[in-house]
């Protein structure tokens, strides 16, 4: 059984959950989705920021385990390093640096790590000689691939055991967060894989 709550603290511990390969089972013991009462001087927005929070833990929890298994040793980082590569498609390292929101520096070092373990390649633009080109090779689209597929199976499995009644719900709390910081949609074209 794999747990994908990363901290269990007091007012955050009822979001974890314990995840075989088959269902979620509420660690908590807690059987609905109800919402925790409003404790005296709570705003809406600070419980809403609580329950993105713990949402959160969950979020990282599925991705550090769809990572685990890797034969690859990756971290977040460089995973998240191939997925902009791999929605993106070929580009130039500045390119790279704005869709992971770092300086060309931080990106070219991760790139470097990324080249050693053969999952990427560099080469340059045959349009531009001072400029080299950054995409994935085969073995990281695979490998990108892979995990997005162990993601999806445990968010899916996730999803599922909420009550039927509820997901829309999700969906459109979801859409309006993504709406509000700006990320582009998984049905449009350079959001389809995720990250």
């Amino acid at each position: 059984m794999t747990s994908y709550g990363l901290v269990d603290t007091p007012n955050l511990s009822t979001a974890r959950f314990a995840m075989s390969r088959e269902d979620p089972v509420p660690v908590s013991g807690r059987t609905t989705a109800s919402a925790p009462r409003r404790r005296a001087g709570e705003s809406e927005v600070d419980r809403l920021v609580t329950a993105v929070l713990t949402a959160s833990r969950v979020l990282v929890g599925v991705s550090a385990a769809s990572l685990a298994d890797t034969e690859d040793s990756l971290t977040l980082t460089q995973f998240r390093t191939l997925v902009v590569l791999d929605s993106r498609g070929a580009t130039n390292l500045n390119g790279l640096a704005d869709g992971l929101g770092v300086n060309a520096s931080t990106a070219m070092r991760m790139i470097d790590k990324l080249l050693a373990a053969g999952l990427v390649t560099r080469h340059d633009n045959p349009d531009n000689r001072r400029e080299v080109v950054i995409d994935l090779s085969a073995a990281g689209r695979k490998l990108t691939r892979q995990v997005m597929d162990k993601r999806r199976a445990a968010i899916s499995r996730i999803v599922r055991s909420m009550p039927s009644t509820q997901r829309e719900d999700l969906v459109r709390a979801l859409t309006a967060f993504a709406d509000a910081a700006g990320e582009p949609h998984a049905s449009d074209p350079v959001a389809v894989i995720g990250w």
